[in-house]
């Protein structure tokens, strides 16, 4: 009984979140990510923690995909673009961990380096047959180019060598955006399915005389909510995560310090800016695809317990 009355207060409260309008739903995520900061404030006291929960659930996220080319033998969903720039700026950073601070994170960074890049090596030679190259359209350069440019002007200032201030730079930003592909490649693939499906269906509307309207709705709400591969729709949820934490130690940092950080960048210091609106970007850039990935976790666990 209990179970069935959790999820029927589930469904009510699912039903609910759905009537709301588009502002009272960025506002109600606003207050859940605010209640969640509050809850790491209380449970986590080491800030530094934040920093290596984050990596190790980004490389947890590379293993799903492993899982996934190992056994399903597909690449299907996955932006090949994406894990490039997603090698490109772990090795930058790889590279100034090395000279500037070896550490856990190094450890890390490696490991998910190398599984990145076992994953590029299967996408092109094994499993290259199944990477549907038309939907994976976001030129490289789009990315890296305004990244390079970034951290030539805006690089912390240290003793360390310019190269390594300014590649240090570099990997922030490209991080920050290295999604950007995959988010593309995964719109693309909903347009590319949603239309053939209105196709079918509105041959089937003509000559069985069905309602079209009724039809739109039930591909645009049912049908497009299944067109994300799984394992992709993990990973890139893994991303999410990773980046709210990273996010979320920013955010505390300016809080002990009681704004020092930003009182740096008033005095030039632009590049803790940059780091800040790094993080900040890439949580906003993933924050849609995660709301919809709970979301349908949630439809998902009603119809399984219900």
């Amino acid at each position: 009984m209990g179970t069935k009355g959790e999820l029927s207060r589930l469904r009510e409260l699912r039903q609910w979140i759905r009537r709301q309008s588009m502002r009272t739903k960025i506002i109600l995520g606003v207050v859940a990510a605010l209640i969640s900061l509050v809850c790491l404030r209380v449970f986590v006291r080491d800030r530094n923690h934040f920093f290596v929960a984050s990596e190790a659930i980004h490389t947890t996220g590379i293993f799903v995909l492993i899982y996934k080319l190992t056994t399903k033998k597909s690449c299907s969903g996955l932006s090949l673009k994406s894990q490039e720039l997603t090698a490109i700026f772990l090795t930058a950073r790889l590279i100034c961990s090395v000279t500037i601070e070896a550490d856990i994170h190094t450890i890390l960074d490696s490991m998910t380096l190398i599984s990145t890049l076992w994953v590029i090596y299967t996408m092109r030679f094994k499993l290259k047959s199944t990477y549907i190259k038309e939907l994976d359209t976001m030129p490289l350069y789009y990315v890296i180019l305004p990244c390079a440019i970034i951290s030539a002007i805006i690089h912390p200032g240290s003793l360390y060598p310019l190269v390594s201030r300014i590649m240090w730079s570099f990997c922030t930003c490209l991080e920050a955006v290295s999604v950007l592909p995959q988010l593309r490649y995964m719109q693309n693939a909903k347009v590319h399915i949603l239309a053939h499906y209105k196709l079918l269906f509105t041959i089937f509307v003509i000559f069985k005389d069905i309602n079209e309207f009724f039809l739109v709705s039930l591909i645009e709400n049912g049908l497009v909510s299944n067109m994300v591969e799984p394992f992709t729709a993990h990973y890139v949820f893994a991303l999410g995560i990773a980046r709210f934490l990273a996010c979320a130690h920013w955010i505390f940092q300016i809080y002990d310090t009681r704004g020092l950080y930003l009182f740096l960048v008033g005095k030039g210091h632009f590049w803790i800016l940059l780091m800040i609106l790094g993080e900040i970007v890439q949580t906003f850039i993933l924050a849609d695809f995660c709301y919809y990935y709970l979301k349908r976790l949630v439809a998902i666990s009603i119809t399984l317990f219900s």
